[in-house]
């Protein structure tokens, strides 16, 4: 073997286990980090139950100047509309994102088809005619330790690790307040009606409208408390009073505490929608770093692919004039090398395209160093040959 082939071989084992080194230290470090991702996501998920925030944490400055002069359940509505432009441009930035992943996924199958159908198959076909599969290339494997993987169909799969947000509205209270303020004021008047009855000494009978001089009797009654003569007028206009206080205390103080939880309850949730949009920002900056793997790709495989395709017309040449030859030693040394080489090539880009790029929802470690690998062993090849 010549000294130029033997320096070839020796640039290709050392950049081989440089890799698989590389490769083997990247998988230790992805288990290893795996477990805090997952705590991290666990305890920062946001949920929708009333108490699980903390209603006394600050708003931001922006939220606490616009609710500064409201009134509190106007407060929790202009809460609400905000925490659903939060959810909505989140969701927005995130459906974008993943449209253009569709579409690197697309112009990647299609890079991948085109590699395979216009240079590496071709390659194989060509390096199992000339014998090199069936001879020298297990030699040739064994020696560089090159790995095959098996290709998967899935490329990549995105992992819903946050479940979508629901942002929910709040009501007023006020058509139950006013419920609730009618019974009251019922009750009230029955029971000064009933406490009248006592004291006048008069029997009702519930199922007829009492006439008139039993009303003035009865209702009556309340005007001598403030030192008058029993009036039917005086005392109905001081029953009255005393029911319609009743029923605005209590619409009042019901709508009042509804309105108080309502903007603790607003204020809460903007929170949790601040906390929603910041993970759903890290799911973004995951498919950022996917989008640009994947166009780097691409330009990989078209490289690939003119490479390959260059290779090819070699392989073709050497078919051509020199046949097959039984042994590999029979043939020209920079034949063997044009050979070696492409090997090499085919066994680096199928490592990369068998390898799906994501791993548990995120960039897989494995398919940035394979992607790594057959950038680098591209860059040898073109050095050694420009």
């Amino acid at each position: 073997m010549s000294r130029e082939e033997t320096q070839n071989e020796e640039i290709v084992v050392t950049e081989e286990d440089t890799v698989q080194n590389d490769l083997n230290a990247t998988e230790t470090a992805v288990v290893s980090e795996e477990p805090v991702e997952e705590s991290e996501a666990s305890s920062s998920e946001p949920t929708h139950s009333e108490g699980t925030a903390n209603a006394d944490e600050p708003l931001d400055e922006e939220a606490n100047e616009a609710i500064a002069n409201l009134k509190k359940h106007d407060a929790a509505v202009l809460l609400i509309t905000k925490t659903r432009h939060i959810v909505s441009d989140t969701e927005k930035q995130l459906d974008a994102c993943k449209l253009l992943l569709q579409d690197d996924l697309k112009s990647y199958e299609e890079a991948k088809d085109s590699l395979k159908r216009h240079a590496l198959d071709e390659s194989e076909t060509l390096l199992e005619e000339l014998g090199f599969s069936e001879t020298t290339q297990e030699d040739f494997a064994q020696e560089h330790e090159a790995e095959t993987v098996e290709e998967s169909t899935v490329v990549f799969e995105a992992k819903e690790e946050v479940p979508p947000f629901e942002v929910q509205d709040v009501s007023s209270g006020k058509f139950t307040s006013f419920l609730l303020a009618l019974i009251g004021g019922f009750v009230s008047f029955a029971a000064l009606v009933f406490v009248a009855t006592e004291k006048v000494g008069v029997t009702l009978d519930v199922t007829k409208v009492p006439d008139y001089e039993t009303a003035s009797q009865v209702l009556g009654w309340y005007a001598t408390l403030f030192g008058g003569k029993p009036d039917l007028f005086l005392g109905g206009g001081f029953v009255a009073v005393v029911t319609l206080l009743v029923m605005a205390l209590i619409y009042g103080l019901r709508v009042s505490s509804r309105a108080k939880r309502n903007l603790d309850f607003a204020k809460r949730q903007l929170e949790e929608a601040q906390e929603y949009a910041k993970l759903k920002g890290n799911c973004k900056e995951q498919m950022d770093r996917v989008d640009a793997h994947m166009n780097d790709a691409i330009k990989v495989l078209k490289t690939y692919e003119v490479v390959l395709q260059e290779q090819n017309g070699k392989l073709k040449r050497i078919l051509h004039i020199e046949g097959v030859q039984e042994r590999s030693d029979d043939y020209h040394e920079k034949s063997l090398i044009e050979m070696q080489d492409t090997d090499m090539l085919i066994r680096a880009i199928k490592n990369f395209i068998a390898t799906p790029m994501s791993e548990e929802g995120k960039l897989s470690g494995k398919s940035t160093m394979f992607l790594h690998s057959a950038k680098s062993k591209l860059q040898k090849f073109l050095d050694r040959h420009y």
